[in-house]
């Protein structure tokens, strides 16, 4: 259990769900330990927060535990999508964590946002990722651009291949990505990023990055843990230098909280000796008492 999730299931307003897909990951893997240790390495965190003067036992925070994954990724995340909409249709807020970065999709699909906001060092608008289209590199693509219909490879990667209706789900699971801190990709990558419904803020201007979000504007918040730069969480599968800070992190997770209508952090693995899992989990933390606090 997630220290200070004591609320029971029927009255939680956020339920933690753990993800631990472990499929895709294209370098170290090890994220299906990413729940357990992550719920491990925040035992020690204090139930009250002075910022907001709350305790987060208090909160209504119910953990759920894990949903199992398996190696069919489109069968898993349908799956998965349907345990986060009970949580939507329940009035409570879903909080995840992973697992791979694919498991994004299915909170996406659950909540329906507006726009998905997502710390990552990685900007993972690939159509495909070695002919594999839910890979973890693909994910913010698959939410701008559909899920494919069978969850096979739609094509050779073009990019006008990819976005064939007849071959994608003709409706986009986010209007608009905001990704912040990334600070790599393909050269097609930064091609869609281009494109009108992608905003794409770099490391050092993250610091500044304020939200700008109209009142009914709903929002899904994703932490990559590789957001971070990899000597402050070096437990995660695709280590990328010259990234953020734990506070740059912690600032957007405060700002963006109370615009959100679910939550996920992934790509956690056992690599470390628990400063990602720890990261991590304080991240979960700061969103549920910014969230709150809002409310």
């Amino acid at each position: 259990m997630f220290p200070g999730a004591t609320a029971d299931r029927s009255s939680a307003k956020y339920v933690v769900v753990g993800a631990p897909l472990d499929v895709s990951t294209s370098f170290q893997p090890g994220t299906r330990f990413g729940p357990d240790r992550v719920r491990k390495f925040a035992e020690t965190y204090d139930d009250y927060h002075h910022t907001t003067d709350q305790f987060f036992s208090e909160l209504g925070v119910h953990d759920a535990g894990d949903v199992r994954a398996w190696d069919d990724i489109p069968d898993y995340l349908e799956w998965l999508r349907g345990t986060l909409t009970d949580v939507v249709w329940d009035n409570a807020v879903p909080v995840t964590i992973g697992g791979e970065h694919t498991v994004s999709a299915a909170g996406v699909a659950a909540v329906d946002p507006d726009v998905f906001v997502c710390l990552d060092a990685h900007l993972d608008l690939r159509a495909d990722y070695d002919g594999n289209e839910w890979s973890h590199a693909a994910v913010t693509r698959r939410i701008l651009d559909g899920w494919p219909d069978d969850g096979s490879k739609s094509g050779d990667g073009d990019e006008s291949d990819a976005d064939d209706e007849s071959d994608a789900d003709a409706a986009a699971t986010a209007d608009e990505a905001v990704i912040l801190g990334a600070r790599t990709g393909s050269p097609e990558e930064w091609e869609r990023a281009d494109a009108a419904d992608v905003t794409v803020v770099a490391p050092e201007e993250v610091a500044d990055w304020t939200p700008d979000f109209d009142d009914d504007t709903t929002v899904y918040l994703s932490v990559d843990i590789d957001a971070a730069d990899p000597g402050f969480a070096p437990g995660t599968g695709t280590m990328e230098p010259f990234g953020l800070t734990p506070r740059e992190l912690r600032d957007v997770v405060r700002a963006v909280a109370p615009h959100a209508v679910g939550f996920d952090v992934v790509e956690v693995n056992d690599r470390d000796d628990g400063q990602a899992a720890a990261l991590a989990g304080k991240l979960l933390r700061e969103f549920v008492f910014s969230h709150a606090a809002s409310r």
